[in-house]
């Protein structure tokens, strides 16, 4: 899934593919902003740790779980 954070005063996001569901994501952030925590925390597909300072959140979009395709797109 992938999970789009963006920072404010940054003109790039911060992107990431990670394997926790959206709601885990969604619950990592809301603690983090409703205790004042200082950073939020996620983990990338490969294990990577991701922190973001919480004052710097401006914007997080959550994607789907998607399942990859296989095979090869035809058109008539």
């Amino acid at each position: 899934m992938e999970i789009r954070i963006g920072v404010r005063d940054v003109a790039r996001e911060v992107t990431l593919e990670s394997t926790q569901t959206p709601d885990q994501v969604r619950a990592a952030i809301a603690e983090a902003v409703s205790s004042g925590a200082p950073i939020v925390e996620l983990v990338d597909e490969k294990g990577a740790t991701v922190l973001v300072p919480t004052a710097a959140l401006g914007y997080v979009e959550i994607g789907s779980p998607e399942k990859s395709r296989v095979g090869f797109g035809t058109t008539h």
